[in-house]
């Protein structure tokens, strides 16, 4: 069947089995791979992706369910080769990412975090990212990387609205 959704802010429209996965569609289908297939099970993160601002995993999420939605992937955050999200330069500057694979969920999952909560405490930081599993960082320096990417986002915001 045809689903039409919005990807990255541009229209889509795919041609979907009833039973297929937004995590396939999203890959296979649209050719954006910085979604990553990790346990298939919802428990690891790393497939994260924003359906209509909110955080969700695309290996629970069938692809007709996206119909009519804004799907966010890693891809179209930030704008284009070296302006990357404050979310994204956070990481790097801190450290926060090791081998990647998990990189891309950790970045989506800490943006929905500060759209709905600008000023984390670490503690609330450490819980909304429970549900991202990372095999090589130990998490300290994920945590690091959001909070600075809170301070960031605070700061950049109170410079536009004194300009």
């Amino acid at each position: 069947m045809k689903v039409r959704f919005s990807v990255n802010g541009e229209p889509a429209e795919v041609d979907v089995e009833p039973r297929e996965l937004l995590l396939d569609v999203v890959r296979d289908r649209l050719g954006l791979t910085g979604t990553h297939a990790g346990c298939e099970q919802g428990a690891c993160g790393a497939c994260t992706v924003l359906v209509d601002g909110i955080g969700v995993r695309s290996c629970l999420m069938l692809g007709v369910q996206a119909a009519g939605r804004e799907i966010t992937t890693i891809e179209g955050i930030g704008t284009g080769r070296g302006h990357l999200h404050p979310v994204q330069e956070a990481f790097a500057e801190h450290h926060g990412l090791q081998c990647g694979f998990c990189t891309p969920g950790m970045v989506l999952t800490a943006i929905e975090l500060l759209q709905r909560h600008p000023h984390p405490s670490r503690a609330e930081i450490e819980e909304n990212m429970a549900g991202n599993l990372c095999r090589c960082t130990g998490y300290v320096n994920i945590v690091d990387a959001i909070e600075a990417a809170s301070a960031a986002l605070s700061s950049a915001g109170a410079a536009r609205e004194e300009a």
